[in-house]
């Protein structure tokens, strides 16, 4: 048993709440009371509020983090970029890039992380001798590096409406959706461990077969089913011409629009898929910093969430790692969108970013409660970047940064890393792919 005391607590609907005392016994919470810090509890002084969930991380892109930058063009040459960095990982170096991509995540007070893994296979599209070598390699990364993980195994058929799969796309696929589900049940089997989820991932409808949609979905039923919907305008004009409709739609008329399901993306949709999304009460994950970063455009956030569905947030491809950037990229994006302020409360984007998002990832945690996942995250209420603003959740969301989180606690144990030893680990695993 291990108690915390906290000087200024967010307790959810209350709010911050001042001398919040904290129960832990492993790792969950057992008790919380407002008092006086009893003896001998470690005091964690500033605002603590639930550690973040990032609900869609690709580890690997990390390695792409100011090497892109300069380039013209859209997500899909950028795509290419990404596509040469794929093809040189194997089980020993995605290990230790997802390593120290999931410390530098830990070490902003990221708790969990939902992977939407792709990447299966060997050169050429050949299993490894352990089909699941790739994605044991993640979750082992994760673990070491203390965050809950949700594995999102992807399902990955075609190259953009039926095409096959060519050069490194060959990794991402199985050839067969009978084929991928027979893989996953297996890693499924042999993953056991309360902090790990295993989920289902359809890539996008462009490389799911709508003939394979229900099999993808069905294959691990309670558990979370995630998908890149509508990020691309091509992908809706492409829809359109082979099936008649949008993304949305396809996956509706499949029956995928369901409260498990997580849209990341949903960038580009019409009214009517905003009412499927809304009426299935379906997550909606966006990730801002990668939105902006390739240029994809802005999503209906508001509009989407006043529809019925539910935010969630992730870093993607980890232009920036950031959540408290993200929580407020929703809204300063919404007012360039909309040409007005105050679409979203800091109170409803730090939800987005703990209770939503670990419950779209099979967690039940972001929340200072008995029964949650015992994440603790601190931030400094005094830095030159918080100070006077009220301490507060628009402290939290409109002003700090991941370089004020002072303490973390993730699942029940504290997270102690060396920023410098972090930066010369990323640079090391960074330089064995892309070089110096």
């Amino acid at each position: 048993m291990t108690t915390y005391w906290c000087e200024r607590a967010w307790l959810g609907s209350r709010g911050f709440v001042d001398g919040v005392v904290v129960e832990v016994d492993g790792t969950h919470i057992t008790g919380v009371t407002k008092g006086a810090a009893p003896p001998r509890a470690e005091q964690l002084p500033g605002l603590t509020i639930p550690g973040f969930a990032n609900c869609h991380s690709h580890a690997f892109h990390r390695a792409l983090r100011g090497r892109t930058h300069q380039q013209r063009g859209d997500f899909w040459t950028w795509r290419e970029t990404m596509y040469a960095v794929a093809d040189r990982l194997d089980p020993d170096t995605y290990y230790a890039l997802a390593l120290a991509t999931y410390r530098e995540m830990a070490l902003t007070g990221i708790t969990a992380v939902g992977e939407f893994h792709y990447l299966h296979h060997g050169p050429g599209g050949a299993p490894y001798d352990d089909a699941n070598a790739m994605g044991y390699a993640v979750v082992q990364a994760a673990r070491d590096a203390g965050l809950r993980i949700a594995l999102l195994d992807a399902c990955y058929l075609s190259a953009g409406f039926g095409g096959e799969p060519s050069g490194v796309q060959r990794r991402f696929s199985d050839g067969s959706v009978d084929a991928w589900r027979d893989r996953v049940a297996t890693l499924g089997r042999d993953v056991a461990d309360p902090a790990v989820v295993v989920g289902a991932a359809i890539h996008s409808v462009r490389a799911v077969p709508h003939t394979a949609l229900g099999a993808v979905a069905s294959a691990l039923p309670d558990a979370p089913l995630h998908v890149h919907l509508s990020e691309q305008v091509a992908e809706n004009t492409a829809c359109l011409e082979r099936h008649g409709c949008t993304p949305t739609q396809l996956l509706a008329v499949h029956g995928e629009l369901t409260e498990r399901l997580s849209a990341v993306h949903a960038t580009h949709l019409t009214a009517g898929d905003i009412a499927l999304l809304g009426q299935a009460q379906s997550n909606a994950c966006f990730c801002p910093t990668t939105e902006r970063d390739l240029a994809d455009g802005i999503g209906p956030s508001r509009r989407l969430a006043d529809a019925g569905a539910t935010l969630t947030l992730g870093s993607d491809s980890h232009a920036v790692i950031d959540m408290h950037e993200e929580m407020r990229a929703v809204e300063l994006d919404e007012r360039l969108s909309a040409g007005r302020r105050g679409s979203w409360a800091a109170a409803d984007l730090l939800h987005a970013a703990t209770a939503g998002g670990h419950r779209s990832l099979g967690f039940v945690a972001g929340e200072i409660a008995p029964g949650a996942w015992a994440d603790l995250v601190t931030l400094d209420a005094g830095s030159p970047r918080t100070a006077g603003t009220g301490a507060d959740a628009d402290t939290v969301v409109f002003a700090a940064t991941a370089a004020d989180v002072t303490a973390v606690i993730a699942s029940g144990r504290r997270v102690e890393l060396d920023p410098a030893d972090l930066g010369r680990d990323l640079t090391r695993s960074i330089s064995a792919l892309t070089g110096p």
